[in-house]
């Protein structure tokens, strides 16, 4: 399993995720996750993600790719959640392993910094008052690019 994308409205079971990735390549030292949940901001009721399927898809196996080449992993792991979410319900699952542990935690940082920006979710919070759509936030912007220039400046 090089690598593992998925897109569902279906819950995602993070435990289930990291124990099949989990001694799956006898030259890894390291799995690193990630586990994305909706959390209690303000008068929230839920989160609804909307996508672009098969281009959601396609964005987030290109990520892994580069990923996957980048670190040298044995394994990269995306499972997004779309639909309705409730507080405390999984959105999204990030996992890598490698031989190294560092190669495995900077591939998951990589990984879910890029897919805030560059994948195409649309997110919506619904409320008592009712409902609005989200615009990204600076700070995911912001952790987009520091990986564009990582890559920029190796690449000079």
């Amino acid at each position: 399993m090089p690598s593992d994308i998925r897109v569902s409205a279906e819950p995602i079971d993070a435990a289930a995720l990291m124990a099949a990735l989990t001694g799956q390549s006898p030259d890894d030292g390291a799995v690193s996750s990630f586990v994305g949940q909706v959390r209690a901001e303000g008068d929230l009721v839920a989160l609804e993600l909307e996508h672009y399927p098969g281009v959601t898809e396609a964005a987030l196996r290109e990520l892994s790719e580069q990923a996957m080449a980048r670190w040298s992993l044995s394994q990269a792991l995306i499972h997004h959640r779309v639909g309705r979410m409730a507080v405390g319900e999984t959105i999204v699952v990030v996992a890598a392993s490698a031989p190294h542990r560092r190669a495995a935690l900077e591939a998951v940082s990589f990984l879910i910094d890029r897919l805030k920006t560059e994948a195409p979710f649309w997110k919506r919070v619904h409320t008592a008052q009712g409902h609005y759509w989200v615009e990204a936030r600076d700070s995911d912007t912001a952790a987009s690019q520091y990986w564009r220039d990582q890559i920029a400046q190796e690449d000079a």
